[in-house]
């Protein structure tokens, strides 16, 4: 995955409390069996209507913000399954990174497991980056490294496990996380009784 400095980008507001994963993509979308493909459905439900066709006032469908790289919303963000197609579809359609008062811990490190920055602030401060976002010539910066918010008359600091942090800013998967300890795991192998099964 790419390592995380600085975002900036156009806001897309969506303040709606206790988001579930399958109101981020309805559960008939999971059937790909790549991690990619899920943009176009994240939200179907409430971007499209019964027959199929675009809820024009729906924030993403707004040709405004098409361009949009970070979600706000409300607390609660990524609550119900543990589906991890639910960041992958939030990634897909070209976001970096969420703010919200809280997410549920499952897809909060989910979003971690593939580089996508969720970023907790309280309340207040998601309600004014909020009214910030209904402009959508208002960009926003947050750095990773600062651990930093700033949009036009709005900064905060924002807290995030040192571990997750040196992931994402290091763009470490899971696999890179392993690879880091690649001489260890040769070491072990070399010195491992012959006697007993290989790993490989």
């Amino acid at each position: 995955m790419e390592p995380i400095s600085v975002i900036t980008g156009q806001m897309a507001p969506l303040p709606r409390a206790n988001v579930d994963t399958d109101a981020i993509i309805p559960k008939q979308f999971l059937k790909r069996v790549e991690r990619s493909g899920f943009g176009p459905y994240l939200f179907y439900e409430w971007a499209y209507d019964e027959e199929g066709e675009i809820i024009e006032d729906f924030i993403l469908n707004q040709p405004d913000y098409a361009a949009a790289e970070v979600l706000v919303s409300g607390p609660n963000f990524g609550s119900g399954s543990s589906r991890e197609h639910a960041p992958w579809s939030i990634e897909d359609r070209g976001f970096k990174a969420i703010v919200a008062p809280s997410f549920a811990d499952i897809f909060y490190n989910n979003c971690i497991n593939i580089g996508l920055l969720p970023v907790v602030l309280s309340n207040e401060e998601v309600a004014k980056l909020t009214e910030i976002a209904n402009d959508p010539e208002n960009f926003v910066t947050i750095d990773l490294e600062a651990q930093t918010v700033t949009a036009i008359g709005f900064e905060a600091h924002f807290d995030i496990d040192p571990f997750a942090k040196h992931r994402l800013v290091n763009g470490f998967d899971n696999i890179a996380l392993t690879l880091e300890h690649a001489e260890a795991i040769d070491f072990y192998e070399e010195s491992r009784l012959g006697f007993k099964p290989a790993l490989g």
